[in-house]
């Protein structure tokens, strides 16, 4: 029986998996934790800069996660650099293990959530799209070019890919959902049978 519910959704920018996390959090009566927020946070207010990011990695309050700020591009653009610093990464682990940890358990989405923050999840899903529709998701909602959103999003995933800590990739026991050709209350109804099914085999 599954008295705990831990939910991993790990995915590329634009590819629906915060809508995702945040539908499935609805659904089960669980928290949810957007883990890109903090990285947005620490990066706006380190400038650019590799040692104040870890400091304000080590000094998070929860209250810059509400700063409109953190949801805009500068803030997605330095998230997606000082994210590969390691003792920037180090200072965030305890954090999102420690949501991951609490009484009945979470919704986590980021990009290392099945792989790192939390490998034992009762349920991972790994969320993409093709490239394009990401761009075109992303360009909707920033009101801008197309043309110049994918070539961020390429940067974006080519960093995140390859960084040496806790780079995005899909674990080998997480479920894979392209929400390329999915509107977002069929990418929804998909997660939950996916989540279903998983959950279902340790009852």
């Amino acid at each position: 029986m599954v008295h705990k519910l831990v939910i991993a959704v790990d995915g590329p920018a634009a590819s629906g998996k915060g809508t995702v996390a945040r539908a499935l959090a609805v659904h089960y009566g669980l928290p949810c934790l957007d883990t890109g927020l903090l990285y947005r946070a620490v990066g706006l207010r380190a400038g650019g800069d590799a040692d104040a990011a870890v400091a304000a990695a080590h000094a998070l309050d929860p209250a810059w996660l509400d700063d409109p700020a953190v949801r805009g591009e500068e803030a997605a653009r330095a998230a997606s650099l000082i994210s590969a610093i390691p003792h920037v990464r180090a200072a965030l682990l305890a954090r999102q293990r420690a949501f991951a940890a609490q009484p009945g358990g979470a919704v986590l989405d980021g990009r290392d959530i099945g792989t790192v923050i939390a490998p034992d999840a009762h349920a991972k899903l790994f969320v993409t799209a093709t490239m394009e529709v990401r761009a075109a998701r992303r360009a909707a909602e920033l009101g801008r070019d197309p043309a110049h959103v994918l070539a961020d999003l390429a940067e974006r995933d080519r960093r995140d890919a390859a960084r040496a800590v806790a780079p995005l990739v899909q674990a080998a026991d997480a479920d894979l959902l392209d929400t390329s050709d999915l509107a977002i209350d069929a990418s929804v109804r998909r997660a939950i049978v996916l989540v279903e099914a998983r959950i279902g085999r340790a009852r």
